[in-house]
């Protein structure tokens, strides 16, 4: 049986793994003639990691998934302790690297290495971050906890509404931020050559 929350959960990672896929391919085609999009798009890009998956999405699997897939299924202690350890730096990571491409923009082209090195860094962590919560993590949550978890899970993930999933209207609140990821980011992500 499918349930809302691993659906959600899977939504969200997919317009994720978009996200970092789009970063990916405009870090290596660099700013080209035009630096100021490029910079622009890419700040509006982490800001979006930072907002929503590390303030919204995180918590929730701390909080909620977490500790009860580790009571209900001991077997995932070690995954979780690495999944909890990657959500306690990933905020930090997505800021240094907002510093870094900030860095970049504004000191010029000596701070571009730093910044590309850390990008693929983080791009690879996230991904295998994804990975492991979808490999292991979820199917013993399928397995182990009850109709009366997933229905608290499902009432949870369902509050978080990521516009960037396709799944929910957006919001007045960020739609100068989607705008502006959608109009000028890459595909998957957005419509930008």
């Amino acid at each position: 049986m499918a349930h809302e929350s691993i659906r959600i959960i899977h939504d969200e990672h997919a317009a994720l793994a978009a996200m970092l896929r789009s970063i990916g391919m405009m870090v290596e085609r660099g700013p080209g003639n035009e630096p100021e999009s490029f910079f622009d798009v890419l700040r509006a890009m982490l800001f979006y990691i930072d907002e929503f998956p590390e303030r919204l999405h995180h918590p929730k699997e701390s909080e909620l998934l977490f500790p009860r897939v580790a009571r209900l299924a001991p077997e995932t202690t070690e995954a979780i302790d690495r999944l909890e350890n990657d959500h306690v730096k990933g905020e930090s990571a997505v800021r240094e690297l907002q510093h870094l491409l900030l860095a970049w923009e504004l000191v010029g082209e000596s701070r571009r290495v730093a910044f590309e090195k850390a990008a693929k860094q983080y791009l690879a962590f996230y991904l295998e971050h994804m990975r492991l919560e979808e490999t292991v993590i979820l199917p013993a949550a399928q397995k182990v906890l009850s109709d009366a978890d997933w229905k608290e899970l499902d009432a949870a993930f369902a509050t978080n509404c990521d516009p960037l999933t396709g799944k929910y209207p957006r919001d007045p609140v960020y739609d100068r931020l989607f705008t502006r990821i959608v109009s000028r980011a890459p595909a998957p992500i957005g419509l930008g050559d």
